[in-house]
């Protein structure tokens, strides 16, 4: 399955400048807002020791990880919900995406202009808020009216109960609350899914730091302030120097372990960014191995066999009859599917097996 994660944030906060370290696109970089016009696309992988461990058994002629496609979505500046700057037009590239990660400034240049005068990472990201409440605001009136116009009709059970709903979202987004941190059960999320609110969407926070900040992170103060808001809206925040990033991905890779190390880091920030737009989604990975392909597959966790089948093909789900599945460390430690088979390794499953993360899956089906 493909998925988006839009990159957000106020202009010159470094959301190009991570774009391009992750996708190696090559956005446009400037110091002024507005420099990302049209929204740049970049299919960047999910690093996956477990499939980096299947590659060296089997030595396939193709390698396909999963993938998670990132937006750059050009800067909001107050004033987006009612148009300010470019707002609707990057309002709406936002509501294509999945999920979100808020590029967060939390560091101090005088040679980079801030939008907003001043570097203070959660009133930035109080502003990138209050814009995507107003505009989820618009939406959520728009259905109050269309709720009580059919109560005029006569009463419908659901649409009480959308008004209703409606009517205490309503309260919240007045009141600056996201819909995500409005604490709502699944079923008022799932009646609420037709509007496809902004602040409904998962999200998770990148504090962009310089270089000098990474060997004292943890007690970076701007950092620790992002972090406690984060907490407040059950987000995770990655930390990253998305200049630094920039640079190690424009490396050849033979020189990437240096540059980490010099840095005090053991791997590219960047890998933390694809993990967690991942797992904020509750994704989950199967793989398929063999001498012609490595891949690994994403799917929703809790999915069943038929419908991780169907994400390799439809008729694999259709015609699904039952699921040969191999632990991945199983299969790592024996070397084979004969010799996990000899060794008990190899369960075979039927309709209602679950998947987990980490199976290794062979599909049987009849069309």
């Amino acid at each position: 399955m493909a998925i988006s994660c839009g990159i957000v944030g106020l202009p010159n906060v470094g959301k190009s400048t991570l774009f391009n370290a992750l996708s190696a696109a090559g956005a446009a970089v400037a110091n002024y807002p507005f420099c990302t016009i049209e929204p740049n696309v970049g299919v960047v992988p999910v690093p996956d020791p477990r499939l980096d461990a299947l590659v060296a058994l089997y030595h396939p002629k193709s390698v396909v990880p999963a993938s998670v496609n990132f937006v750059d979505i050009a800067g909001l500046v107050r004033g987006a919900s009612k148009g300010e700057g470019l707002g609707n037009q990057f309002l709406a590239n936002i509501r294509e995406t999945d999920a979100i990660a808020h590029v967060v400034r939390c560091f101090e240049d005088g040679n980079i202009v801030h939008v907003e005068g001043k570097i203070d990472p959660v009133a930035d990201v109080a502003t990138i808020d209050t814009e995507l409440c107003l505009k989820d605001l618009e939406s959520v009136e728009k259905r109050i009216d269309r709720a009580k116009k059919a109560l005029k009709g006569q009463t419908v059970k659901e649409e009480k109960a959308v008004l209703e709903l409606c009517e205490r979202v309503r309260d919240s987004l007045n009141a600056g609350v996201p819909v995500r941190a409005q604490k709502l059960d699944d079923e008022s999320l799932a009646l609420l899914r037709d509007m496809f609110l902004l602040t409904q969407k998962k999200v998770f926070f990148v504090g962009n730091v310089a270089e000098k900040q990474l060997a004292t992170i943890d007690n970076d103060p701007m950092v620790a302030a992002l972090r406690v808001y984060a907490e407040s809206q059950g987000a995770p925040v990655v930390t990253i120097c998305a200049a630094a990033e920039a640079e190690i991905a424009g490396l050849d890779p033979a020189d990437r372990p240096a540059f980490l190390e010099s840095l005090g880091l053991k791997e590219p920030g960047l890998h933390a960014v694809a993990r967690t737009a991942y797992r904020i989604l509750d994704l989950i990975t199967f793989l398929t191995a063999g001498e012609d392909e490595c891949r690994a597959w994403t799917v929703k966790r809790g999915a069943k066999a038929p419908q991780a089948a169907g994400a390799i093909h439809t008729d694999f789900e259709r015609g699904f009859i039952k699921a040969d599945v191999i632990w991945w460390e199983d299969l790592i430690k024996f070397g084979s599917e004969s010799a996990c088979r000899q060794n008990a390794k190899l369960a075979i499953e039927g309709k209602d097996y679950v998947v987990r993360d980490g199976d290794v899956i062979h599909f049987k089906f009849n069309v």
